[in-house]
């Protein structure tokens, strides 16, 4: 069962969990694949409401965004496994199949195909409206430093010395499983 929700009215509890972490949830090639996310903002753009997600250049999950035009993000609300968040967060979807080693409960999408995730109960289903890489060059120097540094090696998973795609996700539907 899900309960249907207004967006705005959870935007604190929303902007807390990603800032601690959520999933943001793929579907391509009727693969499914989840990634932890820490960056993320809610806001209104072009009259609607939207969901921006950063997800890094070196990301099966990229891949798998560019492929599809919906993806999901889901909210811990109530009890959660901090499991889940750290292995969605270390491990790639080009090896493990995240949502199967996690056992994950993957419920219908109310709009799309990208299902939602019952583990993380509050759902943001997002339809791909926008996209815009990095500049590197407009990133201030300390975020650089702090964010993107260029003394690491790179090519390994969870490297962090590739910049960000940001991807606007007009927010169609919003809810909590119950």
């Amino acid at each position: 069962m899900r309960k249907e929700i207004d967006v705005f009215e959870y935007a604190s509890e929303i902007l807390k969990a990603v800032k601690s972490g959520a999933l943001l949830t793929t579907k391509a090639d009727d693969k499914v694949n989840t990634m932890t996310i820490a960056w993320g903002s809610l806001g209104i753009e072009w009259g609607k409401p939207i969901f921006t997600a950063f997800v890094r250049e070196n990301r099966f999950t990229k891949k798998q965004l560019d492929k599809s035009s919906e993806f999901t993000i889901n909210i811990p609300y109530g009890d959660l496994d901090k499991k889940i968040l750290g292995i969605c967060g270390t491990e790639s979807g080009h090896i493990v199949d995240k949502i199967q080693k996690l056992n994950l409960t993957l419920e219908p999408s109310v709009s799309g195909t990208v299902p939602a995730i019952k583990e993380l109960p509050l759902t943001l289903e997002c339809k791909l409206v926008y996209k815009q890489k990095q500049d590197e060059h407009a990133i201030p120097e300390e975020f650089k430093k702090s964010c993107y540094p260029q003394d690491v090696d790179g090519s390994f998973y969870g490297a962090n010395r590739d910049y960000h795609t940001a991807y606007y996700g007009e927010i169609v539907s919003a809810y909590i499983i119950e």
